[in-house]
């Protein structure tokens, strides 16, 4: 007997190898260290909190500082009378953060989709660098503290950094197809880790010589890559004569999409199984999908409700895990900086690990399942750490490993997949809109959430932060629950179908 064609297993990377040109390459670092230096520049507010509240708040002891500067000054810069309160601020300001950033990549998707990725995404790079500098450093440098000047400029950052995720995604949707999609979004997908390694790395080696340094270094070098984007990136293959996605892919399409339960129905015309997102070769160019009909499309709004609570975790650990470290261990800051790397490289060989595993399996929602009942093991497991740096180090890293990776794949290749599905061919410029709305959607989680942590934790403690954590990641498993069980049950049908062929 015959094996269907939709159930054929191919090599994942047949069409990745195939196709792989030096542009490819070039569009892959480039997209990958743009939104790697947009994340650096978000890890140094983290790094630097415990400095940060040191300065807005009086010494215990406080000697010494008529002869390190004058009173007025020394006494200008007590934004609040003891740590707690400057400690809820800077929760404040993360939740403040989160939310503009999301309220932005509901509009950046949309403006994508419609404008110059490129410039889009280089004019979101150099102008948050500009914010950036004027937060930590400018502030500084001319003793100026204020409250409402500060979530000012945090709005505006949040909403400038928005344009990052979108662009990028998009980018790489034009220029990778499905084949190996797991595999090369879940490497790819590691920039915001890499990120992450790369701001706690700099504000680590200039923080002794003030808080101030790590964010003009940080934001300097974002803005050099702003301007490399700018001259450098090419967002569509046509931009240099290669053939569009879909055009070189017909001969593979009886290969089952690594999303098909989400894909609406099998009897589309396969010839039509892959196209371009951004551009196409028609006089007619397709309008760009509404906001609404994006939202309507299967498996968007679960993947954003589930979406928001693994980000919620997620973003907690990236602007919270130093000042717990510091906080709960007494460690001192420079050194929670670099142990705080080991939860990026868990996510980053987990998002990879994952994303190859579902590509094998062609099914993304069973490898999420496994990750996330993991996690919440890990969790526990992490709240109970002793005081002991390499203990804490390699089960932060398991940690990462399966909340990191989830998070990972359903930002990157799930997204790519819910914004190439068979629905929106008549309208292809879509991926942009989608991964705007389900980041967003998280986004709007983690900002949330970062109040909450702050709220938690000054009131019941460290340990109700991580019930918290738990709570949120079994929650993220049940909105995925319906996609979970349709996409074990086609899993199930697939082998039976293979034993009776054999």
């Amino acid at each position: 007997m015959a094996v269907p064609g939709s159930l054929r297993r191919q090599p994942a990377n047949r069409g990745l190898v195939s196709h792989c040109t030096h542009h490819h390459i070039v569009v892959f670092l480039l997209t990958f260290f743009s939104y790697s230096l947009l994340h650096a520049s978000r890890k140094t507010f983290s790094n630097v909190k415990v400095s940060i509240s040191s300065q807005w708040t009086p010494y215990p002891i406080n000697s010494t500082a008529p002869e390190l500067q004058p009173y007025e000054l020394w006494n200008s810069s007590h934004l609040f009378p003891k740590a707690e309160e400057a400690t809820l601020f800077l929760g404040t300001l993360d939740t403040i953060f989160l939310f503009s950033y999301a309220a932005g990549l509901f509009v950046s998707g949309i403006v994508g989709d419609r404008l110059n990725l490129r410039w889009v995404l280089s004019f979101g790079m150099c102008s948050s660098a500009l914010v950036v500098f004027s937060f930590g450093t400018l502030t500084e440098w001319l003793h100026f503290y204020n409250k409402w000047f500060y979530c000012c400029l945090w709005v505006v950052n949040g909403l400038l950094q928005s344009t990052g995720w979108p662009c990028v995604v998009a980018v790489m949707g034009n220029w990778f197809g499905k084949a190996g999609r797991g595999f090369v979004f879940g490497l790819w997908s590691a920039c915001a880790s890499v990120g992450n390694i790369l701001g706690a790395f700099l504000a680590s080696c200039v923080l002794k010589y003030g808080y101030e340094y790590a964010f003009l270094v940080t934001a300097s070098v974002q803005f050099a890559g702003g301007v490399i984007v700018f001259f450098g990136l090419l967002t569509s293959p046509k931009e240099v004569g290669l053939p569009e996605l879909g055009a070189d892919e017909d001969e593979a399409s009886v290969e089952e999409d690594a999303n098909r339960p989400l894909m609406g129905s099998d009897d589309v015309d396969d010839d039509d199984q892959n196209y371009s997102i951004q551009a196409t070769d028609n006089d007619n160019q397709p309008k760009a999908i509404g906001f609404f009909q994006a939202c309507c499309l299967p498996g968007v709004i679960l993947y954003s409700l589930a979406y928001a609570c693994l980000k919620l975790v997620n973003y907690s650990f990236f602007f919270w895990l130093p000042f717990y470290l510091s906080d709960n261990f007494g460690w001192k800051e420079a050194e929670a900086d670099q142990l705080s790397i080991w939860y990026d490289v868990g996510g980053i060989i987990g998002g990879t690990i994952q994303g190859l595993i579902s590509d094998v399996l062609q099914k993304r929602a069973p490898v999420l399942a496994v990750s996330l009942l993991f996690a919440v093991g890990s969790l526990f497991g992490y709240s109970r750490s002793p005081n002991s740096k390499p203990i804490n180090a390699v089960i932060m890293a398991i940690t990462g490993f399966f909340i990191g990776g989830p998070s990972n794949m359903i930002s990157s290749a799930i997204s790519a997949d819910l914004g190439h599905q068979d629905l929106v061919k008549g309208s292809s410029e879509a991926l942009a809109t989608v991964t705007g709305i389900v980041d967003g959607t998280g986004s709007i989680g983690a900002a949330m959430g970062q109040y909450l942590v702050s709220l938690i934790q000054e009131n019941l403690g460290w340990m109700w932060v991580f019930y918290f954590f738990i709570l949120m990641t079994s929650s993220t498993i049940l909105f995925i629950s319906p996609l979970i069980v349709r996409e074990i049950r086609l899993l199930l049908h697939e082998r039976r179908l293979r034993m009776l062929a054999e």
